[in-house]
């Protein structure tokens, strides 16, 4: 076996993001920490430059971090090691590989394999086989207690806390059931140590960190928990900081409203999951929700406080149709949300999700990312349009580009209007990716001639058009 480092690496969708996971699997390698190292890659970045990178360090072991969005790249880059380095033990893990792996070739090129949250099993694995044991290939992590989980925010270096996004976790799991989120298989949710993660933030932020994202599923499911993290930085607060919460829509006590307007423009975002208003959708994936509840979360976070909210839809889940989808987007426009990401439903390895799939006839990509194709109630053509509205809403809606024009895009029947919208935009380019921001506002412009109220959107395009600086 050669005698250089531990690598871990994983390949990040982009630069600024940055792989907490990872770090937690350094942070618990006890005696062997000083011999591991981590390099983050991106998935725009060649298997073959990733494989020099990676070799040129001489490791002995090299552990990979596989998720939904890198695993056709990281099987490209492993598969590369093993032909150039086969001496080289590979293990990967991961949410892709935690589930229906035996039948991914990921599975066939790799040494062993660590089935759940391995913050301790990654060590474990690795001490015996640096004693020369040899240990299974498969190995089940148990869930750890968080308590005996050593925290990683050390190892943000100085060029992450400049460059990349601090991820924080507060806890981990979910009590919910949704059965279309790798949640669904956790029992419960479960805390961290209060006082650790304020000491670990406060450590970070003496070192310059501003800009946090908590990817807690549930952040405001424990309102005193909730309350201590904001008032920690209500505390210290200043232009630069920017914190991203994850919240449970119907969930909004006395506490939390009595906190979150003290909070001033441009600090605070929260990503607020609706998925579906559709009721019988939320009966057959197993998700608790008061719609009227939310509704009125929703609202007053808008009128009430400072926070950015976006907030999530989902098209594609059981039983709902064009019009209960319409209908749904219509309603969450209507709250005022300064962005709403609809996505298309994803089949997540592991998920009870494939239930439905004979019932309501349910098709996904067989590749990553496993977007639903069609389902009984949405065909495969409404779909790709579907899919087509989300991406160009991206760019205008949600790009804060057109903040005058959307209003008028919109209309009294956003989900409609914006779906016009959407279908002639791609009659017209063919294409929803590499649409420069002059031209789309010149499409728009086009658009606008065609369909009622031409004058007021016009002006509204006029003004958006001038605030961008294109004009110049």
């Amino acid at each position: 076996m050669p005698h250089g480092p531990l690598l871990l690496t994983t390949l990040n969708a982009r630069y600024t993001h940055s792989a907490l996971g990872l770090r937690y699997l350094q942070a618990n390698m006890g005696t062997l920490e000083r011999e591991t190292r981590l390099l983050e890659f991106t998935i725009q970045q060649r298997p073959a430059d990733i494989v020099e990178q990676l070799l040129r360090h001489q490791p002995r072991l090299i552990g990979f971090g596989i998720y939904i969005w890198n695993s056709v790249e990281s099987e490209r880059v492993i598969a590369l090691i093993r032909e150039v380095a086969p001496e080289i033990i590979i293990v990967i893990g991961g949410p892709e590989v935690s589930y229906e792996y035996q039948q991914q070739r990921l599975f066939q090129l790799c040494d062993h394999l660590i089935t759940g949250m391995a913050d301790l099993a990654f060590s474990r694995l690795c001490h015996a086989l640096m004693e020369g044991e040899h240990p299974p290939k498969i190995h089940h992590a148990t869930v750890p207690t968080l308590s005996e989980v050593n925290l990683p925010y050390h190892l943000y270096s100085d060029e992450d806390i400049r460059q990349r996004v601090i991820y924080i976790e507060a806890s981990r799991g979910c009590p919910f059931r949704c059965e279309f989120c790798l949640s669904a298989l956790d029992r419960s949710a479960w805390p961290f140590p209060l006082p650790s993660i304020l000491n670990a933030i406060d450590q970070l932020w003496l070192r310059g960190a501003r800009r946090f994202k908590f990817v807690d599923r549930t952040f405001n499911l424990n309102p005193e928990t909730t309350c201590s993290i904001l008032n920690f930085f209500l505390e210290r607060l200043d232009s630069e900081t920017h914190l991203h919460f994850e919240l449970i829509p119907d969930h909004l006590p006395p506490q939390l409203r009595a906190v979150i307007p003290r909070f001033p423009p441009g600090s605070l975002q929260f990503e607020v999951g609706i998925q579906t208003f559709h009721p019988p959708s939320q009966q057959l994936i197993s998700r608790r929700q008061e719609n009227e509840k939310s509704c009125d979360n929703l609202r007053w976070l808008r009128q009430q406080s400072h926070a950015l909210i976006h907030a999530d839809l989902i098209a594609g889940l059981p039983g709902e149709d064009l019009d209960t989808l319409a209908a749904g987007f219509d309603r969450l426009v209507a709250l005022g949300p300064q962005q709403i990401q609809l996505g298309l439903l994803k089949r997540l390895r592991g998920t009870p999700l494939p239930r439905h799939t004979e019932a309501f006839r349910l098709r996904f990509d067989p590749a990553p990312p496993y977007t639903i194709l069609a389902t009984s109630t949405l065909n495969f053509q409404t779909l790709q349009r579907i899919g087509r509205f989300a991406r160009y809403r991206d760019l205008i809606a949600n790009s804060n580009h057109f903040h005058h024009t959307r209003p008028h895009i919109d209309g009294d029947r956003p989900f409609n209007r914006f779906m016009e919208l959407s279908d002639w935009l791609f009659t017209e380019t063919g294409q929803t990716h590499r649409i420069n921001l002059k031209r789309l506002y010149h499409l728009v412009y086009r658009w606008f001639t065609r369909h009622p109220t031409p004058e007021a959107g016009h002006a509204a395009l006029q003004l958006d058009f001038d605030h961008s600086g294109l004009n110049g």
